[in-house]
């Protein structure tokens, strides 16, 4: 070994056996020496080799260390050793974070009459809300008679399985949170507790975390008040949106994020490399985060190797912030806009966007059988990744780059979302010879 890693290898490892036991940090570690190779490394290293992150070319792992070793100085050592391709630190991401928020419930939340739905019954406000008309939804699925196919997967806290919208076209999906296959976001609420999937007689609007009031009934607001809830429910909302736009696609729900809003980079990148291999065409993620990610931008370019198309929320700061994975250059980049197709005052802006779509009180499917409204570009990116699903029924090899260009036919709107806000019958008449 070389004089100057054995240097640096025993000030990691002295250190870390001379101070009180800390908890653990993570880091993502790509290489060429297997895991027998690796485990020898983190032998002489002082780290633990976790799990293997299944990527296309088995070389990326997880690996931990004391929190009393500087990560800086230890990712200097790994880049010096001889089989280790990179590392990178492994990101706490939040969802659902920034400024959107809801101040009442919209008018189509409280039209609770129930109507036919592409074989399911649906809340009247939920199929014909302004968010649906403004991007000429039921003009494309008519016009050009799609109403989606293949598989969309959602990288998210996950999904009520069985909501009785969403039941039927619901995949198993997996928890990345727990490492157990499904994908059940109902699992984030204690254990023991008692709850109904059909909606109450009662049900009021209630405000159920920052973005979101959901028609539930007391006992279910209580329930999920609090931050260690202030996410639960986003991966049923954005769910509910994929299969308005979309609704005879599968949606393989993928949980890389607790109740909370919290999930590691780790998880997102197994969730990408998990959608491609069990077959998803289409990759939404309505998340964002702002610290770039070689893996990250590595699994999106094995996704679209893959064919897979992925669209990305641009996030909800308000101002012309890179996010990622929004600004990778072959995932579409999501911003809002309000009904008067305004970019929304929470939108972020900037060169990572490729297109906008509604994103203010979208009415959609949240746990306990029930709906909600959000707002957010959480619920814009989803009518990208539903059209995507279309543009895949009318051209099932069509590529990433074709989606791209032909979701860019939106309608031009002035200052800030890219190539306007999403037309879905102009994008399919891009591509209708």
């Amino acid at each position: 070994m070389p004089k100057r890693h054995l240097w640096l290898s025993v000030a990691l490892l002295f250190f870390s056996i001379t101070q009180p036991a800390a908890a653990e940090q993570r880091f993502l570690v790509r290489t060429t020496l297997g895991l027998p190779g690796l485990q020898l490394t983190c032998l002489l290293h002082s780290c633990t080799v976790v799990e293997s992150l299944n990527d296309s070319l088995n070389q990326l792992y997880l690996v931990t260390t004391s929190d009393l070793i500087n990560p800086n100085l230890f990712l200097g050592l790994l880049r010096l050793l001889p089989g280790i391709v990179d590392a990178e630190l492994d990101h706490v991401l939040t969802i659902g974070r920034g400024l959107a928020t809801l101040t009442a419930p919209p008018a189509e939340l409280l039209q609770t009459t129930a109507v036919g739905y592409y074989g399911a019954l649906v809340w009247h406000g939920y199929a014909v809300q302004p968010a649906a008309h403004i991007i000429r939804l039921s003009d494309a699925q008519n016009g050009f008679g799609v109403t989606g196919t293949g598989i969309i997967a959602d990288i998210d806290t996950g999904v009520d399985p069985h909501h009785p919208v969403l039941y039927p076209v619901l995949l198993p999906g997996y928890d990345f949170t727990r490492n157990q296959p499904g994908a059940s976001e109902m699992n984030d609420l204690p254990a023991g507790t008692r709850y109904t999937e059909t909606p109450c007689a009662y049900c009021t609007p209630g405000r159920v975390n920052q973005h979101s009031i959901a028609m539930v009934d007391q006992h279910s607001i209580a329930m999920v008040d609090g931050p260690q809830y202030a996410a639960f429910g986003h991966g049923t909302m954005v769910a509910g949106v994929l299969h308005l736009v979309a609704p005879t696609s599968s949606i393989l729900p993928l949980k890389a994020f607790h109740a909370d809003g919290t999930g590691q980079l780790s998880d997102i990148l197994r969730g990408v490399y998990y959608a491609v291999a069990h077959g998803a065409n289409v990759i939404n993620m309505s998340f964002d985060f702002t610290s770039p990610s070689h893996e990250m931008q590595m699994a999106i370019s094995y996704a679209n190797q893959n064919n897979v198309i992925c669209a990305a929320s641009v996030g909800n700061d308000g101002r012309p912030e890179i996010t990622y994975p929004a600004s990778i250059a072959t995932v579409m980049g999501v911003a809002s806009t309000s009904d008067l197709d305004r970019r929304s005052t929470f939108s972020n802006y900037g060169p990572e966007v490729w297109v906008a779509a509604p994103g203010e009180y979208i009415v959609t499917t949240y746990p306990f059988g029930t709906y909600a409204a959000g707002s957010g570009t959480s619920f814009s990116a989803p009518f990208v990744s539903g059209g995507a699903a279309l543009l895949h029924s009318l051209s099932p090899t069509l590529t990433p780059a074709g989606a791209s260009h032909a979701i860019a036919h939106a309608k031009p709107l002035t200052p800030d979302p890219g190539n306007g806000r999403l037309d879905l019958y102009m994008a399919l008449d891009s591509l209708d010879p």
